[in-house]
């Protein structure tokens, strides 16, 4: 016998990190096995809660309501060692382990099971010995009670039946009975057999027609605490024999009954019927659904499209939550530094001492709290689990749909009812009807109109033009008052809400209409109309303005480049300079031609390059001049097409996504808002692949929103339209005050895809629900949202969506540097003409004599004509006119002759006359013919010493024609200075 202990003790002290649980199930409760390993299956999967350490876990399965077998398998697991044990039976087989593992102190999760799905009711727990009891109720205790109280003093029932099965404790319905006696209420009890046919045919064969009569009148108000099967063969049977009539209102209350259950009892039933069923919270997206406290939970359990989902219990949930209960406590221990190991207990034994850290282990769960498939769960009330609600359902009528099933309210065990219970039935209008309704300023949906002084205060916006328009259709009249706290609506740490949603649930209002969007947290506890507008988050910035830089034609290069380009310039030329040889005398190679030839192959400007390059020296230079300009205009061409392009995407925010990648631009949104809860959502969501909303919600609630987010909307727009900030807020409101901008400088952005809408708040169970969302006509909608957001308002929104999408052209500010080097040119150029003008003026007028004399053209005729008679034998000047400047002639050396000059420079040709172009003052006489000399050469020894004033002179070109003469000597003039204007 002690062979078995000794390996248990080894095996504990090889593993003295594990946690192991106990567990105890009746034989007829399959799932509770598959959700207990399916719960141990996802922690192991899960690192997250538990992260190396591991559980293991027991399971033993007993007899529904065996309490003695119950307690041998607890001993066994005990003896085994664990930290705590879980079970899921009936009443009987908990009060008895309850007694055990209060003597043990080891701590007990109870789920109570509730047998062939009749109504529970209470445990009856005997005191703990020492006062501390170990045994904590995972399953809230019965609340049914409470919530028929409340139903029956809403509907305000005097008089009405209970029917209960068999298997009911009647013992659950004292405290009910009890409270209906003090408030003088009628109530009778009956208990309803297994074989329902037979309770009727006896009450056929008992009573007379005068009792029936009686009792068929009872049954006009009853309340059913069955199986739903069993309430379903007990209303056919009612309907059947005529006991059932159309104006009875029954109510059925059972905290597990299906969707399907409930639509078999609605049709089956004649009169009114009212359902009373235990609800949980419902996540609508998907990834939040099955996460809890970074805790991953299996499709399976937290999809409600799962088919697996809805074959379970509510006992199978409350199993699953338990687990992870246990699991959040051991970590907290491990976390404490607190830690207690197994002990291995004999319960056999009197001797066997309790467990030593039972204690401590039972107070580390009692202070912890989860979020599971239930909802919250703790055990700080009492050592039982307080968070409950329960959804009342019920018929509603319609022409359109018939018999339909809508909830009527909700209850729980904090805020109690929330709804109306009352039978309205409104089938085409609300003549005579006064609304009271509660509204929230906030443009375009709701606006301070003009108000006369005296008179009831006066509204606008579309919000306001729906109200009228349904008012007009069902003839309802309504008065309106903003909410105090000009909030929306928000739930409270401790259950309330505050805002418009706070004023329906406490009835101070009967609707409430103005930018409300329809979640599932106002869901819950308020009723919406059909959605009347499409909701999205948008983005409000001003639009950005464009940085004027003149020169940003110079940005491909920086100043570095650009001044070691400036460099290679002189550096060409004088390499050009140095390796130009002795060119021909047609081709200049000053330092002034050097570098006009630079500067030209630089800008693929110039002359040809065999005019130019006489040298194979200089025609290195200038390749390698070539090769380089070549490079330097192709990059700067694409880094000047590459730098316009990104200048253009410089700060153009058009998403979600754009905003946080950026760091120059704030953005934020409206503290405790819808809008912020959606990215607080999504940016705490570990499945959440893309890291945006991550980034988003760090900037949005940096020091919890005080940072970057707002008090309200209209700070918010002030904000984005002084500062340097984004604003996340409806895109229904931000298009609106994008489209009305004084300046029209803000702009709008964000993500066009709608999963909400606005509509119209009710109380819960409101009769005006279905009312409101059948009279909306949408032709009328479109008119009035043509009418608040126009597709061009005062600022058009349109054409700088499309400039940001596709492109702008370059503006004249991003181009005038070119246009300023142009007028720098000119100006320069204007500047130097002035100068050599002045400077040429002032240096001919010392060197002009003070009397400008005129050149003897009869002498220079003479002479002409006596040297060509020694040369025109050889040669002879062409037949046809050649125009010959005198700057050609003032630029020939002494030595020249004109046989040089008419053989070199101008091709032979015959026929015509040589023309000499003299340059005479425009008051003095025509130029004078010389006469041709046939066969002949001249020599013209003219140069500069015998024509000082040709280049400081204004002249005026005026042609004369070279002629043939008889020959003779050209006198020399009698004065050296003697000014010449050939």
């Amino acid at each position: 016998m002690e062979s078995p202990r000794l390996i248990v003790t080894l095996l504990l002290l090889s593993c003295c990190r594990c946690f192991s649980i106990g567990a105890i199930f009746e034989e007829n409760a399959v799932r509770d096995d598959e959700i207990f390993q399916l719960a141990i299956s996802d922690l192991s999967l899960n690192d997250d809660i538990l992260q190396s350490e591991k559980i293991t876990h027991s399971v033993k399965l007993i007899a529904p309501n065996n309490p003695f077998q119950a307690v041998q398998e607890a001993c066994e697991l005990m003896n085994q060692g664990i930290l705590a044990l879980v079970t899921s039976t009936g009443c009987a087989a908990a009060s008895a382990l309850q007694s055990l593992t209060d003597a043990m102190h080891i701590p007990h999760l109870f789920i109570q099971r509730s047998s062939d799905g009749s109504p529970r009711a209470a445990c009856q727990f005997s005191p703990s010995p020492d006062g501390e009891s170990y045994t904590l109720a995972a399953r809230p205790p019965v609340r049914i009670n409470e919530v028929l109280l409340t139903l029956v003093a809403e509907l305000h029932w005097q008089k009405f039946i209970i029917f209960y099965e068999s298997d009911y404790d009647i013992r659950g319905l004292q405290s009910f009975m009890d409270s209906g006696s003090r408030l003088g209420l009628d109530v009778s009890l009956q208990r309803v057999d297994r074989n329902v046919s037979r309770v009727f045919n006896d009450l056929f064969n008992m009573m007379r027609t005068e009792e029936l009569n009686r009792y068929r009148d009872t049954l006009r108000r009853a309340v059913l605490l069955m199986s739903p099967r069993g309430a379903q063969v007990f209303i056919h049977q009612a309907v059947e024999t005529n006991l059932a009539s159309k104006d009875s209102h029954w109510v059925y209350a059972n905290e597990e009954v299906s969707d399907a259950d409930i639509m078999e009892l609605v049709h089956s039933s004649l009169g009114r019927m009212t359902i009373i069923r235990q609800i949980f919270p419902l996540w609508r997206d998907t990834n939040v659904r099955c996460m809890r406290n970074n805790h991953r939970i299996s499709s399976l359990l937290c999809d409600p499209q799962e088919g697996y989902l809805q074959s379970l219990e509510v006992s199978n949930l409350y199993l699953y939550d338990s687990v992870l209960m246990l699991a959040n406590a051991f970590y907290r221990k491990l976390e404490d530094r607190k830690w207690h190991s197994m002990a291995s207990l004999n319960c056999m034994r009197k001797s066997t001492k309790p467990w030593n850290g039972g204690w401590s282990m039972l107070d580390t769960i009692q202070k912890g709290r989860i979020s599971g498939l239930t909802g919250l769960m703790d055990f700080r009330a009492e050592g039982s689990n307080s968070h409950v609600q329960f959804e009342i359902l019920g018929t509603s009528y319609s022409e359109t749909f018939g018999k339909d099933v809508k909830r009527l309210a909700t209850w729980d065990s904090t805020r109690g009812l929330n709804g109306s219970l009352k039978e309205n039935r409104i089938e085409s209008g609300m003549q005579g009807v006064t609304l009271k309704i509660a509204t929230l300023l906030e443009e375009p949906f709701v606006m301070a109109a003009e108000n006369i002084l005296g008179q009831p205060k006066r509204y606008k916006g579309f919000s306001i033009d729906v109200l009228d328009a349904l008012a007009k259709i069902l003839g309802f009249k309504y008065d309106i008052y903003q909410v105090g706290d000009g909030k929306y609506g928000t739930a409270l740490p401790n259950g309330s809400w505050n805002g418009l949603i706070g004023e329906l649930i406490g009835k101070r209002a009967d609707l409430a209409i103005s930018a409300i969007t329809i979640t599932p947290e106002r869901e819950s506890v308020v009723d919406f109309s059909k959605r009347y507008l499409d909701y999205s988050v948008g983005i409000l910035m001003r639009k950005s303005e464009d940085k004027i830089n003149m020169f940003s034609l110079l940005a491909p290069f920086d100043l570095a480049v650009w001044a070691c380009i400036a460099a290679a310039i002189p550096v060409a030329v004088r390499c050009q300079s140095n390796t130009a040889g002795h060119p021909t005398p047609s081709v200049s190679t000053s330092l002034q031609s050097a570098i006009w030839i630079v500067y030209g192959a630089f800008v693929q400007q110039g002359e040809r390059s065999d005019a130019i390059l006489g040298s194979v020296a200089l025609r290195i230079v200038m390749g390698s001049w070539w090769l380089f300009t070549l490079i330097v205009c192709s990059s700067y061409t694409a880094n000047l097409a590459a730098y316009l392009t990104v200048s253009r995407m410089d700060n153009a925010v058009r998403s979600f996504a754009d905003l946080s990648k950026q760091s120059d631009l704030m953005y934020g949104t409206v503290r405790d808002s819808a809008v912020y809860e959606f990215f607080r959502a999504k940016g705490t969501n570990p499945l959440e692949q893309d890291n945006m909303f991550a980034e988003l919600w760090k900037i949005v609630s940096k020091n919890n929103g005080h940072d970057n987010s707002v008090s309200g909307p209209m700070e918010g727009i002030k904000k984005a339209k002084r500062d340097s900030y984004a604003f996340l807020w409806d895109m229904a409101v931000v298009e609106y005050a994008a489209l009305t901008d004084d300046d029209c400088t803000l702009t709008i952005a964000g993500n066009s895809l709608s999963t909400r809408g606005y509509g119209i708040a009710l109380q819960h169970g409101s009769p005006y629900r279905d009312l409101f969302s059948q009279k909306y006509a949408q032709g009328d909608l479109d008119i009035l949202k043509q009418k608040w957001w126009p597709k061009k308002g005062r600022c058009d929104l349109q054409s700088h969506a499309d400039a940001q999408l596709e492109g702008r052209a370059l503006h004249l500010h991003s181009f005038a540097g070119v246009f300023c080097i142009l007028a720098a040119g000119l100006l320069l150029a204007l500047l130097v003409a002035a100068l050599e003008t002045w400077w040429n003026s002032n240096h001919c007028r010392r060197e002009q004599p003070k009397e400008d004399k005129e050149v003897n053209l009869e002498q220079v005729h003479h002479r002409l004509n006596s040297l060509l008679d020694d040369d025109l034998a050889h040669k002879q000047l062409p037949g046809q006119s050649m125009e010959i400047s005198a700057l050609d002639i003032g630029s020939m050396q002494p030595s020249q002759s004109l046989e040089a000059l008419s053989v070199r420079d101008y091709p032979p040709h015959r026929g015509g006359p040589l023309s000499v172009t003299s340059f005479l003052q425009e008051s003095r006489g025509p130029g004078r013919t010389l006469g041709a000399v046939g066969g002949r050469t001249l020599p013209l020894p003219l140069s500069s010493a015998t024509m000082p004033s040709i280049r400081c002179k204004h002249r005026t070109p005026m042609p004369m024609s070279y002629q043939p003469v008889p020959g003779g000597p050209i006198p020399e003039a009698s004065e050296p200075s003697h000014g010449t204007s050939i």
